[in-house]
């Protein structure tokens, strides 16, 4: 089987399983998103909802976060982890936003990454899940699983990640890859402990061949 067909059988079980859409961003607004990726990075989902909710009701624009004094900011994301860092981070980017930007977010990935604390990953969560750019964000189960499958090099760094899913991707599927592969990632092709019993693509997985070359699929 080659890479496009197995990718293909990927998109047809993502979509059936895991519906499209972020849990934790209201992706009508850009700055609450861009806020709340930050947030989520070094954090469970569950903590990331709380910070976000904590914020977002006290402070939703950069100039009401800036109005915040710090160690207030800090109280209301402290759940999110690396609280000190990510409160001067958020700050710096609402400064940015309002200088650059007349407190917008900017739309391109090259003015994304030039914020404070932004990386491809960030930049591509905002510019898929907020402006609908077909683009596929790589986090570390979008990194990890189309390598054990065998549809991306191992050797291969996340922007070749992401240049090879997105080749083998149509664009109206790119979404539900990203999303999809997050939720796989957190249930059964886990970092450590992948359930490979419940795995749907175990018949042409390399890790699974790999790991478990005697048993039958």
């Amino acid at each position: 089987m080659d890479k496009e067909e197995k990718m293909k059988r990927i998109i047809t079980f993502l979509e059936k399983n895991y519906p499209k859409g972020m849990v934790h961003f209201p992706a009508r607004n850009k700055f609450m998103l861009l806020v709340g990726t930050i947030l989520s990075q070094r954090s469970r989902d569950e903590n990331t909802s709380k910070a976000v909710h904590n914020l977002f009701s006290v402070a939703k624009t950069p100039a009401e976060i800036l109005r915040l004094p710090t160690k207030k900011l800090q109280a209301l994301i402290r759940v999110s982890g690396p609280y000190r860092q990510k409160s001067k981070r958020i700050k710096q980017v609402c400064r940015i936003l309002i200088k650059r930007y007349k407190g917008k977010v900017p739309r391109t990935r090259e003015q994304l990454i030039e914020l404070p604390g932004v990386g491809f990953k960030t930049a591509d969560i905002v510019l898929s899940y907020g402006f609908g750019v077909p683009t596929i964000a790589i986090d570390t189960h979008c990194n990890r699983i189309p390598k054990r499958i065998g549809i991306v090099n191992q050797k291969a760094d996340v922007e070749e990640v992401r240049k090879e899913l997105e080749k083998l991707t149509p664009i109206k599927h790119r979404l539900i890859v990203n999303h999809g592969l997050v939720r796989f990632g957190q249930t059964i092709c886990r970092p450590i402990g992948p359930k490979c019993r419940l795995c749907p693509f175990r018949s042409f997985c390399k890790y699974y061949r790999k790991n478990t070359p005697n048993q039958e699929i």
